[in-house]
């Protein structure tokens, strides 16, 4: 009886765990994402390794708070204040916002 000897697979080739946002979370732009202007449109690109992206101006002002210093809820509350909305409302849009771009792997948690 011959039995085959399979190695176990290599880190590399595993899939990632997702990330999941929680209002702990300390989110921030990993090195190969960042925010650029762009003078020909007047507009913000947010620029990846063979990817941009023209977020609206709320997705701008969610991704300039990721710095890596604040949690999810001070985001959360400080955009509720700038807003003037209910942080409820505001924490559920972030939350979304920022697990969309988690799984897209531009924006670290």
């Amino acid at each position: 009886m011959t039995v085959a000897f399979t190695p176990p697979p290599s880190p590399a080739t595993l899939p990632r765990a997702r990330a999941l946002v929680s209002p702990h979370s300390i989110p921030a732009l990993p090195r190969h994402v960042r925010i650029q202007y762009d003078p020909v449109r007047q507009a913000d690109a947010v620029l990846a390794p063979e990817k941009v992206f023209w977020p609206n101006d709320i997705s701008l002002d969610i991704l300039r708070r990721c710095d890596g210093s604040a949690t999810v809820s001070q985001i959360v509350a400080g955009l509720a204040a700038e807003y003037d909305a209910p942080e409820a409302d505001v924490a559920a849009d972030v939350e979304t916002f920022l697990q969309e771009w988690s799984d897209k792997l531009l924006v670290k948690l």
